[in-house]
């Protein structure tokens, strides 16, 4: 299997990922013990696990991506992604298993005032901090992706746009409904698969080239 293939499985279990992340994750009042059992639950490592691995696969697709032939896009876009998913794991990783721990706890002693430790720890400053300067790094770096296939003619023009979109929207996407926030799981679904798709094709020889004015 060549660069390209590998490039394009990443990039689509990168986005299908993010998908379950967002489909699997337990939705409930996070103030109350319906929310403590959520983050107890089974469901809600595997979902946070999910995005984790997520954010790790669309990062080596972009390096893949950078690698393959015609595309140019440049190291800076990639490092920024990267240093952006570097920043945004150890919150992941304390909202999988540190979230876990006091959800567990709270439903152990049916007291929902545990919970008040969750927001301890979203909204500390150096995590918050942490977490909202990786997430402008990814969205710039998936940006400058973007515009960067755009611009090399590999692939379509509007390739890079759905996973752009996707990364921009990150922020956003936290304080939407449950059913907005497996739609931005599905964006960037499908901004991964997109991209993979041009490349897979890249990869046997069956992309067409561009035509002027597409």
């Amino acid at each position: 299997m060549n660069r390209a293939r590998l490039t394009a499985l990443s990039l689509a279990a990168g986005g299908v990922l993010f998908l379950l992340y967002q489909a699997v994750r337990p939705y409930a009042d996070e103030t109350a013990l319906e929310g403590a059992a959520a983050m107890a639950s089974p469901a809600w490592v595997a979902a946070h696990l999910s995005a984790v691995a997520g954010f790790v696969l669309i990062a080596s697709g972009l390096l893949g991506l950078h690698l393959a032939p015609g595309v140019r896009l440049g190291l800076p876009p990639v490092v920024t992604f990267w240093i952006g998913t570097g920043l945004v794991l150890p919150y992941y990783g304390a909202e999988t298993f540190g979230l876990q721990v006091i959800g567990a706890r709270a439903v152990h002693d049916r007291d929902a005032t545990l919970l008040e430790l969750v927001d301890q720890f979203r909204f500390a400053p150096v995590p918050a901090a942490m977490f909202l300067a990786g997430l402008v790094l990814l969205a710039a770096g998936a940006v400058a992706v973007a515009v960067r296939v755009r611009r090399s003619g590999a692939g379509r023009r509007w390739s890079g746009v759905p996973l752009a979109a996707g990364f921009v929207l990150f922020v956003p996407q936290f304080y939407g409904t449950p059913a907005m926030r497996v739609a931005h799981g599905a964006l960037l679904a499908a901004g991964g698969l997109w991209l993979a798709y041009d490349l897979w094709r890249a990869g046997d020889g069956t992309a067409p080239a561009r035509r002027a004015g597409a």
